[in-house]
């Protein structure tokens, strides 16, 4: 959408197709405007903001605190003395900890799992484990059960339950366990899964 289109402001750049050479040129430029410039807020356009050092390494520290990313803005807001005194948005903020700080806890994180799963399928070969990995190498689907619940579905596994009422916390992975009943009556963990969003939809489609 254009901002200035309400205003009919006449400001226009055109171009020129170059078809046979695959390229484009400018060939006309009209700098008119029909409303005022404000040449002091061109510092908030997307080009022009940035996250220094000590910005990130904050923002990096209180996600890892589990501060939400509103409050770590407001608290940048409150020590420079106003929005206006800051070169950044609140959206720079949660688009930093999206592309930068989960992603790459996310990473460490699948690769920590993996080795634990390992672990376990080392000190008791009863114990199964699915993992599947993004091409990012974050978690896609994690499956597993160890010796006791996979003895207990030999015998308790005629009706499974799945429940996915609980999500994580941190990556927002669905976080699923398959449920069935023993000779009490009683519940009886049979497995667990975590799912992420992109695994979850397709699921749920089903």
């Amino acid at each position: 959408m254009n901002p200035t289109a309400g205003l009919n402001c006449p400001t226009r750049i055109y171009k020129h197709t170059l078809k046979d050479v695959g390229a484009w040129i400018i060939s006309k430029v009209v700098l008119d405007h029909s409303h005022p410039c404000c040449p002091s807020k061109a510092k908030m356009l997307k080009q022009h903001r940035e996250l220094s050092m000590s910005i990130r390494r904050t923002i990096e520290n209180n996600e890892e605190a589990g501060i939400r990313p509103s409050k770590t803005y407001q608290s940048f807001v409150a020590t420079a003395g106003g929005h206006r005194e800051l070169n950044f948005i609140e959206k720079d903020v949660r688009n930093y900890i999206t592309r930068e700080v989960r992603n790459v806890s996310e990473q460490e994180d699948a690769k920590k799992f993996g080795k634990y799963l390992l672990r376990m399928k080392e000190k008791n070969q009863n114990f199964f484990f699915k993992l599947e990995l993004e091409e990012d190498q974050s978690i896609k689907l994690a499956f597993w059960a160890d010796a006791r619940s996979r003895a207990a579905f030999e015998y308790f596994g005629d009706v499974i339950s799945f429940d996915t009422t609980y999500n994580t916390n941190r990556y927002d992975f669905v976080c699923g366990s398959f449920v069935g009943v023993n000779h009490h009556g009683q519940s009886t963990l049979l497995g667990c899964c975590l799912m992420n969003n992109t695994s979850w939809m397709l699921f749920d489609e089903k």
